[in-house]
């Protein structure tokens, strides 16, 4: 237990701040911010690539590890298809329709979408297993303490952005939790690729 204990970074970080922020702003976006915000390509949403944007560029801009933080950076791109549809629901909206678009059936050549992303995803993968990715983070898991605050806000982040889309259908809050779930993995990537992270 105490060598476990050892790996427990409890620092309150600048980062971990911005998403300590976030996470208080939850209830009050659910209250309060009109429906719109949480569609797609709303306000929420493009904090959302913003944030995804910045980790982006902290993943190249990183000094130690290129390689792991270009495998990030890849997992980021990823993600923001993920958001975006694979691009479905940037250029493809139902006219005279809100937050609706065609499916990728819809679509001409649309469905060669999900497999060229699921095409992306293999050579993520692959770029990861080539590349040895998993010795910088099994330094990382086993070597640095590990940001408490970021990671706890990250997960809840996810918890509660897979509740609001399974069972709440609410997107506002869905989105927000989305977004708490972006600002604490890119406060993380920020920590491992800026700051001397503290060795056991």
């Amino acid at each position: 237990m105490k060598n476990f204990l050892k790996h427990l970074d409890w620092n309150v970080y600048t980062v971990s701040w911005l998403a300590i922020l976030c996470a208080i702003m939850i209830l009050p976006c659910i209250m309060f911010l009109p429906a719109p915000c949480g569609y797609e390509n709303g306000l929420l949403e493009n904090i959302q690539m913003v944030v995804l944007l910045i980790g982006f560029i902290m993943c190249f801009r990183a000094k130690e590890n290129k390689k792991f933080f270009y495998f990030a950076a890849l997992v980021i791109i990823i993600i923001a298809l993920r958001e975006v549809n694979c691009g479905r629901t940037l250029f493809f909206p139902v006219p005279g329709e809100v937050n609706a678009f065609y499916s990728w059936k819809e679509i001409k050549y649309g469905w060669l979408a999900h497999p060229l992303y699921g095409l992306y995803m293999a050579y993520v993968a692959f770029y990861f297993f080539k590349n040895k990715c998993y010795l910088p983070l099994k330094q990382y898991l086993l070597e640095t303490k590990l940001p408490v605050i970021n990671i706890i806000l990250m997960l809840t982040g996810m918890v509660l952005g897979t509740y609001a889309e399974k069972a709440s259908h609410n997107f506002v809050f869905e989105e927000i939790s989305e977004l708490l779930f972006y600002v604490s993995l890119v406060g993380i990537i920020y920590l491992y690729a800026f700051l001397k992270t503290k060795k056991v």
